[in-house]
């Protein structure tokens, strides 16, 4: 193992000069991304008396008049005491000073720090939702993002560099300039019917938390969980809001077919901590309840202590995998603190605003736990980090894990039961609508095939009875997406057998065949 050199402070800036933080945000400030070419620095030049920042003080007040020389002069001098008096101000003979110099004097500042920024969501429509990626170190290859930015604001999230590809800064933009792809479960459903399409678990949240607070009003998520629903088709969810919990139903079954499993991050225990790591994200106890609620739903959940950060909250990792197994979790995980393209300044600011005292050790064994370097890229070490304090987290993970039964088998997803999706606002046909509900449908079908076989004629039914082949959440998506109203396709036996009963009904099967 390659000794770090600490010779050096590894913080760039002082703790006094750090950002103040804004509450209910993560990040402190708009840092410069990296696409950016300008580079716009605060320099204080003397002229403020208040203590401001050199942006918050105006260079001439608006009530000051063209004569505010002559005003001031004479004020010195003596001569004109009533001069001035319709500025404001009361001006009174200045000691030491020459006849006739000018006195400029210091103005104090009663403007007020600029307000905390608000969040604002932006529609746009996404031309495709699948993100691919051939990562050996993602669990996953095929993700989904319905929004861009986090309104959970957590300082730490690997995903803010995202936001400069739009021109925006990772830091305060990310999680106040939101835009949300409002025709997701279209585009989503175009690509699950094209030809050739070929299943494999799709993960909700990888840039993003899919359940955020601006969800609880755009509802794409629950409508991409209807559309999994509808098409059978494998999800995985990681998400650190407890309005996971809204969507029980979807999930409930969806986990009936060994379709979905959720992943909840508790990043910490202590409240107040996780309202300054995460400050819009759901409190620790409620992540917890969510957990419990979806166990006794039938729903398997599973936990990330992510990110370890060292010295903040590495202390809390058996915590909270006791906790989380009280709850009723059955996998768990973690990763290291991961410091990409501007989330390193984010950090420091954050650290140096909210933990002065120790900015300086967390950054140094971030350096050891990442070969001297503040991040590390490298497939394989980027998510566990190396050296002697990454083999403790991994002993004492392992450990704990053991102890409370945790990670005793793996959940492999079913792919097979797969149908693809009818284009929006299509009819399904009778047998293209999947299993048959009840025994009663299966009868009419086998009585319609008979009387072919004996030279009747057949009526088959456009559609089948809307009220036998409800959603579980009504005909209509709480989206606004309409579902189909057939069930979908399931493979196997009993769906050949539907298939043989679509040629026999066509003429291209008989009866006894």
């Amino acid at each position: 193992m390659a000794r770090t050199d600490h010779s050096f402070p590894a913080g760039s800036g002082s703790p006094a000069a750090a950002p103040a933080a804004l509450r209910g945000r993560g990040a402190v400030t708009n840092v410069r991304h990296r696409f950016q070419r300008d580079d716009r620095v605060q320099v204080d030049d003397g002229w403020s008396g208040s203590g401001l920042p050199a942006d918050f003080v105006e260079s001439v007040p608006d009530s000051f008049s063209d004569s505010f020389s002559d005003t001031f002069t004479d004020s010195a001098s003596g001569d004109s005491p009533e001069a001035g008096s319709g500025s404001g101000f009361a001006h009174a003979p200045v000691a030491g000073a020459r006849p006739g110099a000018t006195v400029i004097p210091i103005v104090p500042d009663t403007r007020l720090a600029p307000p905390a920024p608000k969040t604002t969501v932006t529609a746009e429509e996404a031309r495709k939702m699948l993100s691919r990626n051939d990562s050996p170190d993602i669990p996953f290859d095929v993700a989904v993002n319905p929004y861009r930015g986090c309104e959970h604001g957590c300082v730490y999230c690997y995903a803010r560099p995202t936001h400069s590809y739009l021109g925006m800064s990772p830091g305060l933009d990310f999680e106040t300039r939101l835009v949300a792809k409002a025709n997701a479960v279209d585009a989503l459903r175009a690509e699950l019917g094209r030809p050739g399409y070929k299943p494999s678990p799709i993960n909700i949240g990888s840039a993003t938390d899919a359940y955020q607070p601006i969800e609880r009003d755009w509802r794409l998520t629950r409508g991409m969980l209807e559309l999994m629903l509808e098409t059978r088709h494998p999800v995985t969810i990681v998400t650190k809001n407890a309005l996971v919990a809204r969507d029980l139903d979807l999930l409930a079954a969806l986990a009936e077919q060994n379709l979905v499993v959720v992943y909840i991050s508790i990043t910490t225990l202590d409240a107040g901590m996780a309202r300054t790591l995460e400050p819009r994200a759901a409190a620790p106890w409620r992540r917890l309840e969510a957990v419990r609620s979806l166990t006794d739903a039938g729903v398997p959940v599973g936990v990330l202590v992510a990110p370890v950060i060292p010295f903040i909250n590495d202390e809390s990792m058996e915590h909270i995998l006791q906790e989380s197994k009280a709850a009723g979790a059955h996998y768990a995980s973690y990763t290291v603190l991961r410091l990409p393209w501007e989330v390193k300044t984010l950090f420091e600011d954050w650290l140096n605003a909210h933990y002065p005292d120790r900015a300086q050790r967390v950054l140094h064994r971030i350096e050891d736990l990442r070969n001297g370097r503040r991040n590390d890229p490298n497939f394989g070490s980027r998510m566990r980090g190396t050296g002697i304090w990454a083999d403790l987290l991994r002993q004492r993970f392992a450990v704990a894990t053991r102890k409370l039964g945790l990670n005793r088998h793996r959940l492999a997803l079913d792919c097979d039961r797969f149908q693809p999706p009818l284009a929006a606002g299509a009819t399904p046909s009778l047998f293209s609508a999947g299993p048959l509900a009840g025994q009663g449908a299966a009868s009419s079908v086998v009585s319609a095939a008979v009387a072919s076989s004996a030279g009747s004629a057949v009526t088959v039914p456009a559609t089948p009875s809307s009220t036998a082949f409800l959603s579980p959440v009504g005909a209509q998506a709480s989206s606004g997406v309409p579902l189909s109203d057939g069930l979908p396709a399931v493979s196997g036996g009993y769906g050949r057998g539907a298939r043989q009963l679509q040629a026999l009904a066509a003429g291209q099967l008989s009866l006894f065949d």
